[in-house]
């Protein structure tokens, strides 16, 4: 593979949703699997998020949404990286999301979305599988 080093992902808590539980635990599996993990904290704009994930040359953001405001954050999110023209940075998510939102989600852009019940360890596997594709692919 052309990139090097460990896959970087920024795991971020957009808009007003107070709990973080499940984004440190998300936080803590992918930097025990190796990953390098930059954690935003609460209330994050989407434009902090795009801008930090830009700043720390990450190769994916994990948005953990649980306010009910996912279609917004992450629409937001994703027109921010094709303004800034970092649309190489995956965007993936998870919390409290309505299984009749995920498609629309995807058509947008979010490459995947983990329901309450997923597993740190097959957010792991998914992270490691997807994020980085070979060079010249």
């Amino acid at each position: 593979m052309g990139v090097t080093g460990p896959i970087r992902v920024v795991v971020a808590k957009p808009g007003l949703d107070g709990h973080d539980r499940g984004a440190k635990v998300i936080a803590r599996a992918l930097r025990d699997a190796g990953m390098e993990v930059i954690y935003t904290g609460l209330h994050q704009t989407p434009e902090q998020i795009v801008t930090t994930a830009i700043q720390e040359d990450a190769d994916a953001i994990g948005l953990s949404i649980l306010s009910g405001a996912h279609n917004t954050l992450f629409a937001k999110v994703i027109e921010l990286l094709k303004e800034r023209d970092a649309e190489d940075i995956k965007v993936f998510g998870g919390g409290i999301i309505p299984e009749e939102d995920i498609p629309p989600l995807k058509e947008l852009g979010v490459a995947e979305i983990f329901t309450p019940g997923a597993t740190t360890a097959s957010i792991v596997a998914w992270v490691n599988a997807n994020i980085r594709q070979p060079a010249g692919a």
